[in-house]
């Protein structure tokens, strides 16, 4: 039960939230279609994930990727430009598993830095995350505009991240080493299921198209529905928790002074997608909440779906036992690069 709880407190603790908050404002929270396309995609993704792991294709890749130099660099510059395409979501569930699979020391910090390069970079594209889509849509912003406006941000945390990466030991560790994995020929089939996916999530095919990847493996590899469903019962729970703490801020919310730093702060409790969609609704200063969600999306767990993924693959995995250390690590690395990008608004922006 302890060992449970260390593991899926997330679980719990969203669980939790959402029936406190329930009650509290006497309103159960309703789903949008958006939301469970969220839910959906990512169920896919870790399926097809699944089943490349299982085909032995992440494994050779990683070996592949562990030739050479520099193997935290490739990995963390991989992360941040992957995500400016494919959502940082997406990047992380691609990108995380195969540094789990890659036989180095340090995997922790390097997961920790793959979680801030995908929500850096990210921030970049309007497709990038959720947040930014929204803000691009509701306020008619043009690519240029969006782009100078956050450029800074993200591109002051691709220097950091790619200098941070090679004081990280990448140490081979020569016990326990495994021979090449053998790729089978399912890992050609969820590699055209991995484009697919990504397609729907990039809006070229209808969501719909992915439902390919639950048929095959319902008929030839049920293996690799064994996904974390904790982790998206946890994101279910906490759509619902973000709901209720919508309804209680916008009560009490008079007006949209200092926009950065409030919606900041509200994307550490409620996660920066939908303190966007609260604070869009009393301000007209786009660039301030561009930054403050993309801020606020480093910090807690909570900050970005992104965190919570990063966060969860690696706890999950089965050679990793350091949960309460990794959590410490978790927060205060992603304390540092929050309070860093308040630090670099404040300079560029000098808001009263």
């Amino acid at each position: 039960m302890i060992d449970f709880i260390l593991k899926e407190w997330l679980l719990i603790a969203s669980a939790v939230g959402l029936v406190l908050t329930s009650v509290y404002i006497k309103h159960f929270p309703s789903y949008s279609i958006q939301e469970m396309q969220v839910l959906y995609i990512l169920f896919v993704l870790f399926v097809t994930i699944n089943g490349l792991r299982h085909s032995g294709l992440i494994g050779r890749i990683s070996q592949g990727i562990e030739k050479g130099n520099a193997l935290p660099f490739k990995l963390v510059t991989t992360t941040f430009f992957l995500s400016m395409l494919v959502t940082n979501d997406a990047a992380l569930v691609v990108i995380v598993p195969l540094t789990l699979a890659v036989n180095i020391d340090r995997k922790d910090i390097l997961v920790i830095l793959e979680a801030l390069a995908a929500n850096a970079g990210s921030a970049l594209t309007p497709f990038g995350n959720p947040q930014n889509l929204y803000i691009y849509w509701f306020y008619g912003v043009s690519p240029g505009e969006f782009f100078m406006a956050i450029a800074p941000f993200s591109l002051l945390f691709l220097i950091i991240l790619c200098m941070a990466s090679f004081f990280i030991e990448s140490k081979r560790k020569l016990k326990n080493t495994k021979a090449n994995p053998e790729t089978k020929k399912s890992a050609y089939v969820y590699g055209f299921l991995l484009i697919v996916v990504l397609l729907a999530i990039l809006h070229v095919l209808p969501v719909t198209a992915s439902f390919i990847v639950i048929i095959y493996a319902l008929l030839f590899d049920r293996k690799a529905l064994h996904v974390d469903y904790a982790l998206l019962f946890s994101f279910l729970f906490f759509f619902g928790l973000a709901e209720n703490m919508n309804i209680l801020l916008a009560t009490e919310l008079k007006h949209a002074g200092h926009v950065f730093l409030v919606s900041a702060l509200a994307s550490q409790i409620m996660s920066n997608v939908p303190a966007t969609l609260l604070f869009a609704k009393f301000t007209t200063n786009w660039e301030a909440l561009l930054w403050g969600v993309n801020t606020g999306g480093f910090g807690s767990l909570f900050g970005s779906l992104a965190n919570l993924i990063a966060y969860k693959l690696y706890v999950s995995d089965n050679d990793t036992n350091d949960t309460v250390i990794f959590t410490a690590k978790f927060l205060f690395i992603g304390y540092l690069a929050f309070f860093l990008a308040v630090a670099l608004y404040i300079f560029l922006y000098k808001p009263l």
